[in-house]
């Protein structure tokens, strides 16, 4: 799952009625594919890079032998394609009559480089593994559909957070691959301002830590990762809930200890530093008009990380040919950041995205 959203849902996923449950999981398939001397765009490269990914659903092609019915959803920093799994997302769009339902739709949900079981640092190389950033982790995408799954085309793109971003990137660089885009909880512009200083404090919590010994550590550095982790809960709040569910300081100062005691024992040092540094190139807002898919983009009026008093997002929407900013009003319903995997705040905006899409 998301560690972003992981981490960050150690706030959320503690409320009642977001546990994984088994009608969920039930009937994807699970594979691997292997893309041969991957060459990074840093010039290191690796003589196998194995990208993870889940599926669902029966590709149908039409009568040129396009497959049509193609849906890929990509996951935030941290995470792996099984996020979408939690009743919150699944229970809503992968439900039989729901906007996604496999009986419709081939549904590829893949881990991204240095994200669940796809390659990173943790299966052995630790810093010797190759520093990623998103136009390599959007390359190995594309090339599992075309050459791992054949599918040359996809009818929706959906991404949240990390995945948000990718598909800004995916939009400007494969144009005619994408007929809709849904980008969630993002903006298109470089990291930079708040959002840079608390990705920067997370890594050099790390890095600061002694026992993190250059990333050759035995143990994990947990003086590090409880510094980076308090700040990735505080980047992932949503300040209404939290307030509803954390009434008093002995609700919040347990909900801190045992988020703690839970999440530390799932942190790999290094494949963290490799997930957040992984954003440092990142700036699609040069080529907004280069898209040609339709853009449902939707951002919540209560994300620490996209803070919409910035005005980037409505600058950036009026230069997307078929494009459209939605801001959800914070509320009580709403998750902060992670309201990008609660489907019923924005199913209704997905519903307009596919009935107005060609």
């Amino acid at each position: 799952m998301n560690m972003l959203w992981m981490l960050l849902f150690a706030l959320l996923c503690a409320l009642p009625g977001t546990g994984l449950r088994a009608e969920e999981a039930a009937g994807w398939q699970e594979g691997d594919f292997t893309i041969k001397d991957f060459r990074f765009r840093s010039g290191e490269q690796l003589p196998e890079l194995r990208i993870h990914y889940m599926t669902r659903g029966t590709p149908r092609r039409n009568s040129a032998g396009q497959i049509g019915n193609a849906v890929m959803i990509l996951h935030g920093t941290g995470g792996s394609g099984q996020q979408f799994l939690q009743p919150q997302f699944a229970g809503v769009l992968f439900a039989p009559g729901g906007l996604l339902d496999p009986a419709r739709y081939f549904i590829v949900l893949p881990d991204g480089i240095g994200h669940g079981k796809s390659s990173k640092p943790s299966d052995g190389l630790r810093t010797a593994f190759p520093h990623y950033d998103y136009d390599d982790m959007v390359e190995a995408q594309h090339r599992l559909l075309t050459e791992g799954l054949g599918v040359d085309h996809l009818r929706l793109l959906l991404g949240t957070s990390m995945g948000c971003m990718h598909a800004f990137v995916w939009g400007e660089t494969y144009p005619q691959m994408v007929d809709a885009l849904m980008p969630l909880a993002c903006l298109p512009a470089p990291i930079a301002g708040r959002n840079r200083l608390w990705r920067k404090l997370v890594m050099d919590a790390i890095t600061a830590d002694p026992a993190w010994q250059q990333g050759n550590y035995t143990q994990q550095p947990l003086a590090g990762l409880r510094a980076a982790q308090s700040l990735l809960i505080i980047a992932g709040s949503a300040p209404l809930l939290m307030q509803a569910q954390l009434p008093d300081r002995d609700a919040a100062d347990a909900f801190a200890g045992k988020t703690m005691a839970e999440r530390l024992p799932l942190l790999d040092a290094n494949d963290l530093l490799y997930q957040v540094a992984a954003s440092r190139n990142y700036d699609p807002s040069a080529r907004l008009e280069d898209i040609r898919a339709q853009v449902m983009w939707v951002n919540s009026a209560d994300d620490f990380i996209n803070p919409p008093e910035l005005g980037i997002a409505e600058a950036a929407a009026p230069r997307l040919q078929r494009g459209r900013f939605v801001l959800l009003p914070a509320s009580a319903s709403t998750r902060g950041h992670g309201s990008h995997t609660w489907a019923v705040l924005w199913q209704e905006r997905l519903k307009e995205l596919l009935d107005g899409a060609p």
